[in-house]
């Protein structure tokens, strides 16, 4: 099995529901956002999947969310738009764009500053 991982990142507002101050108000974060991916084989020149590929693939879903206020997005899912939510959108949103490819996403990390990151993988 393979791994390949790219990083994306993007800044934007949120607010958590029932957290209390100060993350119930409105603030912002740059965050960084890792995807790797699985891979049971290469192809036939090593390649398991294009970092072009998958960096795009990703960087289209962080630009979807760059310069907005996350609890536009998330209230309409009825979520709290925690790191945690945020790595699973993002799994299924990546999972979504690779379709039914041999590649597969295997975790999503999202990190809301330095030293603070969520995790999601199934």
């Amino acid at each position: 099995m393979f791994e390949v991982t790219t990083e994306s990142s993007f800044s934007a507002a949120h607010h958590l529901k029932n957290y209390g101050v100060p993350c119930e108000n409105t603030h912002g974060h740059n965050w960084l956002v890792k995807a790797t991916v699985k891979c049971e084989k290469l192809n036939e020149i090593g390649i398991g999947i294009d970092f072009r590929k998958l960096r795009s693939s990703l960087q289209a879903i962080t630009e979807e969310l760059d310069h907005t206020d996350l609890n536009d997005i998330f209230d309409r899912l009825d979520l709290n738009p925690s790191s945690e939510n945020i790595a699973r959108y993002i799994f299924k949103k990546l999972s979504a764009a690779l379709g039914d490819s041999e590649e597969k996403v295997a975790r999503i990390d999202v990190m809301e500053s330095p030293g603070s990151s969520a995790a999601y993988y199934e």
